[in-house]
């Protein structure tokens, strides 16, 4: 249908131009045949018959007017001057423009060639043929409508040899695409469709498809490590669980031993049901369903709530925690989230930290409008390249897996930070980490 539709509008356009350049040479000749007309006219009406006749002979004698036409005949269409020896019956008692034929006028043509003149009746009835040969315009017109034709010709070839090319490439390519997504539904996630280099449309597809299935490949490797990590975290505690409880089956009742061991188990459950219950926040909060408790927060007062509560746990371990922000700053966000992440990154710091060592808490607002919290402590710190990996799902690192937690804090942290669409940045404080919560200006609002 395009082919169709493009083909009618070259032909439009082919047939506008034929049009367009045949009217305006005829114009032109018509424009030629009428002024020379009224220039003999005038001579008649200035010198009578004999002096138009005169003038007759002489523009038949001249050479450049060899393609022209001259006939002056009496009111009964004899003979007077002229290079057309008979008036063409055709024309008789006809006046103006007129379109004819007589073999006469080239003798040894293969046909009558085609000619055009204006007529009319002079004063004292005398008939004035006037004319040009136009068999060369004929000519000329014809070569024009077969130029034009063999042009939209080709171009419909060249559109047609078009259309096969890109639909074959289309289709090669759609096959392509088709290929890889069976090899991946037959094989895993691991094949790429092939980029042909070219850097045209179907490139761009290839290479946005090639950057999805990283990410879902990632994804897929992410919640293989989840699995595995929530299997063996929840494996350690439920062995215990099973250990106790077929030592207890096995054993005589005693009520101190059994109270023990019951208080042991709700332990161990209560682990298990923390690691679902931080997996299922999580999910929630990456799913964006807790934006309806956004709100303007003075975070602030968040922060220092937060600094209130861990001040005791600190203090257990000897460590200093203090809280740097006197300023009022407003923040739309989710209060209860901003504090859990909050506290999540205070808790590390004080769990990971050193003894006696120092956490500083800190909440400020830049000059270009952006909030920004601030945790730092001077523990062992995490190694530069671990600064990402620590915020996924069940990640500890060596260190730190004997230690009590499930690695589901700074996960949390990092859903709560996408949904505010806030920046986490992770540096080294020389010694220890310094991780920065980074408000985006359309959040921070003024106090």
């Amino acid at each position: 249908m395009a082919i169709g539709l493009f083909g009618a509008f070259v032909f439009a356009l082919f047939g506008y131009v034929y049009w367009s350049t045949a009217s305006y040479v005829r114009s032109r000749l018509d424009s030629v045949i009428s002024a020379e007309w009224k220039s003999l006219q005038k001579i008649y009406d200035a010198s009578g018959r004999e002096g138009l006749a005169k003038s007759i002979q002489a523009r038949i004698s001249d050479e450049h007017s060899q393609d022209s036409l001259y006939l002056l005949t009496t009111p009964s269409y004899a003979f007077i001057v002229g290079n057309l020896k008979v008036w063409p019956p055709s024309l008789v008692g006809s006046d103006g423009w007129q379109n004819f034929q007589v073999q006469e006028w080239r003798p040894g043509a293969s046909g009558p060639p085609m000619l055009r003149a204006t007529v009319g009746r002079l004063s004292n009835g005398d008939h004035l043929l006037v004319g040009k040969d136009i068999n060369d315009l004929d000519l000329f017109a014809r070569n024009i409508k077969t130029a034009l034709g063999w042009g939209v010709a080709l171009i419909f070839v060249l559109a047609v040899a078009a259309a096969v090319s890109v639909t074959r490439r289309t289709v090669g390519r759609i096959e392509s695409i088709n290929a890889t997504s069976r090899a991946i539904m037959q094989g895993g996630p691991d094949k790429r469709i092939p980029i042909r280099g070219t850097g045209d449309e179907w490139d761009r597809v290839a290479e946005n498809l090639n950057s999805m299935l990283d990410r879902i490949e990632i994804l897929m490797r992410e919640v293989r490590q989840v699995s595995d990590n929530v299997a063996h975290d929840l494996r350690t505690p439920l062995s215990r669980l099973r250990g106790r409880l077929e030592k207890a089956y096995h054993r005589a009742r005693d009520s101190h031993e059994d109270q023990t061991l019951i208080g042991d188990a709700i332990a161990n459950l209560d682990s298990v049901l923390s690691i679902f219950s931080s997996i299922t926040r999580i999910a929630q909060i990456e799913a964006k369903a807790q934006k309806i408790g956004f709100r303007a927060v003075n975070i602030t007062e968040t922060l220092n709530d937060v600094v209130e509560l861990y001040d005791a746990a600190a203090e257990e371990r000897g460590m200093h925690l203090s809280f740097i922000g006197n300023e009022r700053i407003f923040v739309t966000c989710d209060r209860d989230l901003i504090f859990d992440a909050v506290a999540n990154l205070v808790d590390n710091a004080i769990k990971y930290g050193h003894e006696g060592g120092h956490v500083v808490v800190e909440v400020a607002e830049s000059a270009d409008g952006v909030a920004f919290i601030t945790v730092a402590d001077d523990g062992p710190g995490i190694p530069a390249a671990e600064h990402q990996n620590v915020f996924k799902r069940f990640y500890r690192l060596e260190p730190s897996r004997h230690a009590a937690g499930n690695g589901l804090g700074l996960s949390l942290v990092a859903a709560v930070a996408n949904l505010h669409g806030t920046r986490i940045e992770v540096v080294d404080n020389r010694p220890g980490l310094k991780v920065r919560l980074l408000f985006p200006p359309k959040l921070t609002m003024a106090a």
